[in-house]
């Protein structure tokens, strides 16, 4: 499936979309930190958790589950939340 890569995180990728495999979220970020070492720790905290300012949107859809169900032609976009004031 296709997944969009925030600015913050190109540093891993070097590309605004890629391609990753997975059935659920947390396949998928394993599946993508596979192909890029490091990337799934910006996004997955220590408890297997959405980090507080990542947000996931699956074919449009705020997902914040990840044992969300994913199918091959998805659209993941990860998008890093602004904070502060």
């Amino acid at each position: 499936m296709k997944v969009m890569v925030p600015a913050a995180l190109r540093s891993y990728t070097r590309e605004l979309q890629v391609e990753a495999e997975g059935a659920t979220l947390d396949a998928l970020f394993t599946d993508l930190d596979r192909r890029y070492p490091g990337l799934r720790f910006r996004v997955v905290d220590e408890q297997g958790q959405l980090r507080a300012n990542m947000r996931i949107f699956v074919n449009g859809l705020g997902v914040r589950d990840m044992q969300h169900g994913l199918v091959a032609d998805d659209f993941v976009a990860v998008v890093l939340a602004l904070s502060g004031g």
